[in-house]
């Protein structure tokens, strides 16, 4: 799975305050325009360091969901910040960790595959956290990839001291032989623009890969997945988050109702027990999820919603391949 472009989507355009501004295949491309740097960068990490709310304050908009739980990011999202001078694209990958089951050693392939790929890397480690093993680990291997400059991110550095921050900065800074180090705040909005100028710095000269107000590339239908995902991983257990799919299986203007958007969504954990808990007592825990995500949902579409939220058992759907691919998990 590359990083470059995908063609511009068609559909219902969304608002102005959505996070994907859809483009019709009639666009016309960007013209190109003298000392205008555009490409990519990635951003890497263990589970759970805060890359994809980076990416979502970069870009200035949600295109990425977040969560407490580690792991929630499953795609390379693709955030695009414009700026006069440059068009920067932002990867947000998986937390690289060691695989467990087939899903995880997919996602590991996708992230290293999206390394080799893009203009630069950017490393995030949370400056309240101790480096540990896993950083160490993902620091030696960024070492290998030869040719890319590598930015080392420490991030949510509102989170801690000055004092921590200023030790987290030199124990990363001796992990590596990096382009930069920067220290930022996606809460707080501490030295984005400086990370920005970073990260533009080290792009190629080109012209604009998207038309201006393209925040994101992604699908209506697999953004809305996500929303949902988003919604259920705030509801339930600890052990169940990894367990969760969510898959839009229909989505579409009511055509007897002006501003009234349809979307028929199917979640799938592995187990029954686990589809008792997403349902809950009386079906309590389904309907907060609902009505959580349809409110993101509207926020995205511009549109009332109807969202019909569904609970099917897909049984060890991480292990077996066949499952993975109908639940848009390819090889």
């Amino acid at each position: 799975m590359g990083v470059q472009p995908k063609p511009p989507r068609t559909g219902a355009a969304t608002t102005a305050t959505g996070p994907a501004a859809a483009v019709t295949a009639s666009s016309p491309r960007p013209a190109e325009q003298p000392g205008f740097r555009s490409g990519f960068a990635c951003f890497v990490g263990r589970p759970n360091v805060g890359k994809s709310t980076l990416m979502n304050a970069l870009v200035g908009t949600k295109v990425a969901i977040t969560s407490s739980r580690p792991q929630t990011t499953r795609r390379a999202i693709r955030g695009i910040v414009h700026r006069g001078d440059a068009q920067l694209i932002i990867v947000d990958t998986p937390g690289l960790h060691r695989p467990r089951t087939l899903l995880g050693e997919r996602l590991d392939s996708l992230v290293r595959s999206t390394l080799t790929e893009v203009d630069v890397i950017g490393f995030c480690t949370p400056a309240p956290d101790r480096i540990g093993p896993g950083d160490k680990y993902l620091a030696a291997e960024l070492a290998a990839i030869k040719g890319t400059p590598v930015v080392a991110i420490v991030t949510k550095t509102d989170l801690a001291p000055p004092e921590r921050v200023a030790a987290q900065l030199a124990a990363v800074a001796e992990l590596g032989d990096w382009a930069d180090v920067v220290p930022v705040s996606a809460t707080t909005g501490f030295q984005l623009d400086v990370l920005t100028d970073v990260l533009v710095a080290h792009l190629p000269p080109g012209r604009p890969l998207y038309t201006d107000g393209e925040l994101t590339d992604e699908p209506e239908q697999v953004l809305v997945a996500e929303l949902i995902r988003e919604a259920v991983l705030e509801g339930v257990r600890d052990e169940l988050p990894h367990s969760i799919a969510v898959v839009v299986e229909e989505m579409g203007p009511r055509p007897d109702q002006d501003g009234l958007t349809d979307v028929h969504a199917f979640m799938y954990v592995e187990r029954p027990s686990q589809k008792s808990i997403v349902i809950g007592a009386k079906g309590a825990r389904l309907k907060e999820v609902g009505t959580r995500a349809r409110q993101q949902i509207e926020a995205l579409l511009g549109t009332r919603v109807y969202l019909d939220l569904r609970v099917k058992v897909a049984k060890d759907w991480q292990r077996d391949p066949k499952q993975l691919r109908r639940l848009g998990f390819y090889d």
